[in-house]
Parts: structure tokens; C-alpha cells; sequence
């Protein structure tokens, strides 16, 4: 059965009354005494796979965490701009809406100030998120949630027309997970823009990441369930004036990103990165680097902390890199008084690897250049770009096997 429920509170009463309508039948009348949300919270218990639930435009207060676990629902508002799920007042729960279920879609509305994540998916397949805005109101703060569109450990994902702001950690984050699109999509003034961690088989392209501490970030970290993270195109992006100063909580690790960095490649393997427009990132535009550079260790005997199999052709790169803000780039600077280059190696491999064909940016690459050779002494760095002359397998574009990919 195809239910299309319509929540239209603009003529709330103490009891509200809502119907249910299946196709060719007559409505299902019930009344619920209730706030907005408790109603909510009920279609979402009562529904069956199919039922579409619509949020009419307005801001509506919400105080408890949402949750779904019924597959095949789709959450439709009027308008990122118009349907408002506002949290600011949320007295429980961890996110704003938990859902664990496959066959999920959620449109053109907005989740604001919630006190955790703002929209959590967990372990399901065939998510697609479309025209949703996750907010914080005030502005960058560590009090914020830690995650605006969050989906993990789930497959087949679609983020498309989606704006992110505010978030402590992350605005996109997908992470431990495969097949997924993130496009079309603006993320400002989080710590990281856009991330795509612990994951396979991600396309992020033509989205607009300015003014995060970082802009996009492709990780892969130790001691997770889903590690080897590999095989991210990062294409026709903007990421341009990611300034703003790092405002993550203590011990999350996004609290290690300089304010000013365009994308950071961290222990990831087959990446390529090609035609986007990197602008005004005053750390560095592009930086890929081992987990263990700078003396970071880790317990994990699983992990891999060194990205290999880097691409990066194409790029345009105007300005950036007048306020290094990475220890060693800091470092480098004040010897030197330069600007870091546009794309930065961390320089360390693992035991008897070769540098053929580590990281290339090209037959023909020109652009600035600069390998840290580990770091350990300014004077030993290399701006050598002839080891990276050299081109790799194009990665195949990612492929969703869902409605609407």
C-alpha cells in the first residue's frame, strides 16, 4: 500500500487529526493528541514500505530525536528553504533522524540545530538524500553536532543537491561504506566540508566546499570495522577560501586539520583528482600524506597508513598557501619565507616501495610541487616533480544500482 501522509499543522488542534489514504481507498481517519514531532514519530513507526510521508512548509519544532526502521519510506518536504525540522529546542536523543532501513529517500527539507548529528543513516542500502539542508544557526561552534548528512556503513548512496553548514566535524560525511555520489552539493563553514572516510567507490563532483576548515578530505584510519578505504574520484569541484579556523571538539580527529586546506588524501589508496578549481586555501590546496607522518602511531595490525596509486591531472589552482598552518609546512615556511606549493607529498612509503608511479600529476604536470621527504629536517624537502611525471588508470565512473542513479 502506497500511503501518502500530509502533516499540515497550520491548522494544529490540541487533538490532530490525520488521515491515511491508500490507493482507491477511502481515508483512514485517527486522532493523535500531540506536538508535531510525536505525530512524526508515529507516522514513522506505523509506516509500511512505499508510503510516502510529506512535511508541509514551516518551521517545525521538534524536541525528540526521530527515528526510522521501516524500509521502502520516503521523507518529503516542500523546499529546503521551506520545510523546516528545527531542533533548537531538543531536550532528547542523539540526532535529529536515525534511520536505519534500505529503500530510504529524503527531500527538499531542512534539519536545523539538532544536538548530535543532524540526519544519521545506518546500515542501509539505496539511501538517496536529495535537496536537504542540514544546519547550525549560530555559526561555527564546538558545540555544534558533530555531523550534518551522515550516512555509514550502508551501500548505494546518493547525495545530490544537498547543503551542509555548521557541522563540528563534518558537514557530507560518508563513511565505511561503497558505492556512493556526493554531487551537486555546498558545504561551508563545518570543520570538514565534505569526507569521504573508510570507504570504496566514491564519486564527489560538482559540489562547492568554501569557507570549512578543510574542504574535502578522503581518509582512511586505524581501528574501524570497515578499513582499506580506496577508489574516490574527487572531479569538478570548487574548493576555494576554506579558512575558517578549526573549531572541532578535543580528541576528534578532524581537530588535527589546519584552517586553510583545500583536500587533504590521508593513508588512501587509487584516488584521482582531476579538473577542479582550487582557490585561496591558505594552508595548502592539495595534501596527501601517511598517518604516521609526524610521528602519529597507531595499534591496528590491519591498517595500512600510507596512500598509494595517487592521481591528481587537471587541476586549476589560483593563490592559496600564504598561512601554512601544518607543522611541517609551518616549519618549511619560516625557514624559507615561501608560500606552499599547490599540491604537497608527505613523502614517506611503505619499506622497499618504489616512488614510480606512487603519485603522479601527469605526463606533462607543471604545477608547484613539493615531497616533505618525511619531514623530519626543512632543508631535505624536494621539489623534484620528475618522479611524477607520469599518468595512471583513469578509475571508472561509480555506478548505483538503485532508482535515480
Amino acid at each position: 500500500m502506497n500511503v501518502n501522509t500530509v502533516f499540515d499543522f497550520r491548522v494544529l488542534l490540541p487533538a490532530a487529526v490525520l488521515l491515511l489514504a491508500g490507493c482507491g481507498e477511502a481515508p483512514r481517519e485517527y486522532t493523535l493528541s500531540a506536538s508535531f514531532g510525536e505525530a512524526l514519530q508515529t507516522q514513522l513507526i506505523q509506516a509500511s514500505p512505499g508510503d510516502v510521508i510529506e512535511i508541509p512548509a514551516g518551521v517545525h519544532e521538534i524536541t525528540r530525536s526521530l527515528s526510522l526502521t521501516v524500509p521502502g519510506v520516503t521523507i518529503r518536504g516542500a523546499g529546503m528553504d521551506q520545510s523546516v525540522l528545527s531542533f533548537r529546542g531538543q531536550i532528547q536523543g542523539a540526532e535529529g533522524l536515525l534511520v536505519t532501513a534500505d529503500d530510504f529517500v529524503i527531500e527538499d527539507l531542512a534539519i536545523e540545530d539538532t544536538v548530535g548529528d543532524a540526519l544519521k543513516i545506518n546500515n542501509s542500502n539505496n539511501v538517496v538524500i536529495r535537496r536537504v539542508r542540514t544546519e547550525w544557526t549560530n555559526g561555527p561552534d564546538s558545540e555544534n553536532g558533530a555531523y550534518g548528512i551522515y550516512p555509514v556503513q550502508s551501500r548505494n548512496i546518493l547525495i545530490d543537491g544537498s547543503v551542509a553548514i555548521g557541522a563540528a566535524d563534518a558537514g557530507i560525511y560518508v563513511g565505511q561504506s561503497s558505492q556512493i555520489i556526493v554531487r551537486n552539493s555546498r558545504a561551508e563553514y563545518n570543520v570538514a566540508g565534505i569526507e569521504i572516510e573508510n570507504s570504496t567507490y566514491a564519486d564527489v563532483y560538482d559540489n562547492v566546499a568554501t569557507n570549512n576548515t578543510g574542504g574535502i578530505l578522503v581518509f582512511d584510519l586505524p581501528n574501524l570495522e570497515v578499513q582499506g578505504g580506496q577508489s574516490t574520484r574527487v572531479f569538478n569541484n570548487l574548493i576555494e577560501s576554506n579558512n575558517t579556523a578549526n573549531f572541532a571538539p578535543p580528541g576528534a580527529i578532524v581537530g588535527n586539520v589546519p584552517a586553510g586546506t583545500g583536500l587533504l588524501v590521508l593513508a588512501n589508496d587509487n584516488i584521482e583528482v582531476f579538473e577542479n578549481r582550487f582557490a585561496d586555501n591558505n594552508n595548502v590546496n592539495i595534501m596527501v600524506y601517511s598517518f604516521v607522518l609526524g610521528g602519529r602511531t597507531f595499534d591496528d595490525p590491519n591498517y595500512d597508513p600510507y596512500p598509494e596509486q595517487i592521481y591528481i591531472h587537471d587541476n586549476t589552482y589560483n593563490g592559496g598557501g600564504t598561512v601554512p598552518g601544518h607543522a611541517l609546512l609551518a616549519a618549511w615556511h619560516e625557514q624559507t619565507g615561501e608560500n606552499s606549493p599547490d599540491i604537497v607529498w608527505g613523502g614517506l612509503m611503505k619499506e622497499g616501495a618504489s616512488i614510480e608511479n606512487l603519485i603522479c600529476f601527469g605526463d606533462n604536470a607543471a604545477q608547484s610541487f613539493m615531497n616533505l621527504n618525511g619531514g623530519s629536517d626543512p632543508s631535505m624537502v624536494s621539489t623534484d616533480l620528475t618522479p611524477h611525471r607520469c599518468a595512471l588508470l583513469r578509475l571508472a565512473p561509480v555506478e548505483l544500482d538503485m532508482p535515480g542513479g
